[in-house]
């Protein structure tokens, strides 16, 4: 696995609150990763810290084999689509396209073009007069439009409906199969944004809870639903993260991989088995 940014020994602290706990990951090359956790698990500050806009308290960061702190070179190379990203109060969606324009050396004119039409922007209208749902439209036509070699979106779908968010997908997955790259995205909507992802990091209260494939991540654990008595002698033994119970049936998921003879005694035991869903281990987690 060749990677592309390296974080090593990370910590973050503001005054009496670490927001990184030490913390080392790496992220692949021209593959799509998914930053994931609960809101003030540490995400932003991770993305903000690799690009530079941010300072760490301690640990290491190499972005190309690089250190990224006032390295214009590195930095040309990295876009970061902030949640809260502000713009000067008289700028307007095609200021700060062309903005853009000259600042990312691979940027694409008839792509934000062909973005601002999908997306229906109003050119015209002053970014502090755009709804919630318009903002997030702005920074992610030029996330995309960037065609930078590494792009962060933190939480980018903020205020867009589902048509404009499975937009923001479709068109993401179409470029990036056209254009590799790195893309961190960073996702409270994990069930959404899955099957995008290649790569999966989640951090919980700063710190590296599951890093991995997204594929093993997901055959990780598995669900067994039956009688009982049945699921009890199953999982006796075994990890299990979270049940529930409706009447006589209960619905158990274990972590670990399943084996043959798991299948066997599942399939003796007269249990069904289910997989489970990136969302749902990350949250049993």
């Amino acid at each position: 696995m060749t990677t592309v940014i390296d974080v090593v020994g990370l910590t973050k602290t503001y005054r009496e609150t670490t927001a990184l706990d030490d913390i080392s990951v790496s992220f692949r090359k021209e593959a799509i990763t998914g930053l994931l956790g609960r809101n003030g698990a540490g995400k932003s500050t991770l993305m903000s810290i690799i690009t530079a806009q941010n300072f760490p308290t301690a640990g290491v960061v190499r972005v190309a084999g690089e250190d990224p702190y006032e390295n214009a070179g590195v930095l040309q190379r990295m876009c970061f689509v902030r949640e809260s990203q502000r713009y000067p109060d008289d700028f307007k969606p095609g200021m700060a396209f062309r903005a853009a324009a000259m600042f990312f050396p691979n940027w694409d004119q008839s792509l934000a073009d062909d973005l601002v039409d999908a997306f229906r922007l109003p050119l015209n209208r002053r970014i502090k007069k755009l709804s919630r749902g318009q903002l997030s439209a702005v920074g992610v036509i030029i996330g995309i439009a960037s065609r930078a070699e590494i792009t962060f979106f933190d939480e980018p779908y903020l205020g867009l409906d589902a048509v404009a968010r499975q937009i923001f997908y479709d068109r993401l997955l179409r470029d990036y199969a056209e254009h590799p790259r790195t893309i961190v995205l960073s996702s409270h909507l994990i069930d959404e944004v899955a099957n995008l992802l290649e790569h999966v990091v989640v951090l919980e209260e700063g710190r590296v809870l599951l890093e991995g494939s997204a594929e093993d991540l997901q055959s990780r654990a598995f669900t067994v639903v039956g009688a009982a008595q049945a699921v009890d002698v199953f999982t006796v033994g075994r990890e299990v993260i979270h049940t529930e119970s409706l009447g006589p049936i209960t619905s158990a998921t274990v972590l670990g991989a399943l084996t043959a003879e798991d299948r066997r005694r599942i399939a003796d035991a007269s249990l069904d088995i289910s997989p489970v869903s990136l969302q749902q281990l990350v949250v049993r987690l």
